[in-house]
């Protein structure tokens, strides 16, 4: 099993990703209830702009049970293929949960902005947004306002007079 699954993923590194998708496809079938490859044969889908194909095998490591790292790149993934496809309930609903268990993880809060955007949930993807960008950013200029942005970022409606 190990050979062939470096072998798709050095396929993947080629370039060759139908090839990585046919041989993860053959694993699969093996391994039914491995996690990892599950994951893998998902992020296959993807890489090929199969979005609706990936999400089975989403599911299905997620339900099985991945290491932190791979959890949280499978999280991102699901809720950005349900995005893609329109079903933003279910975006959201993988989205929350991968905040509650990643709450530092700042790529699942970015998709998950943009599926708030999807669902007209403007103020709160804003919200996000302006918390990821003062918390990550290394941009002086934007450094010297981190406090007003931080202020105004759940306050975006609001006025003063």
């Amino acid at each position: 099993m190990e050979k062939d699954f470096d072998r798709a993923i050095d396929l993947r590194k080629d370039g060759k990703l139908k090839e990585s998708n046919e041989l993860l496809a053959k694993l699969v079938q093996k391994f039914p209830d491995n996690p990892i490859i599950n994951y893998q044969y998902a992020c296959s889908f993807d890489l090929l702009g199969e979005e609706r194909k990936a999400v089975p095998f989403y599911e299905m490591a997620i339900h099985l049970g991945l290491p932190s790292k791979e959890m949280q790149e499978a999280i991102l993934g699901l809720g950005s293929s349900y995005r893609a496809l329109g079903e933003y309930e279910k975006s959201k609903s993988v989205f929350q949960k991968g905040t509650e268990l990643f709450p530092n993880n700042r790529a699942i809060q970015t998709f998950y902005s943009m599926t708030l955007y999807n669902l007209q949930e403007h103020r709160k993807a804003m919200e996000l947004l302006l918390k990821c960008l003062i918390d990550t950013t290394k941009d002086n200029k934007i450094l010297s306002y981190k406090k007003a942005i931080a202020f105004y970022a759940d306050r975006l409606d609001e006025t003063w007079d």
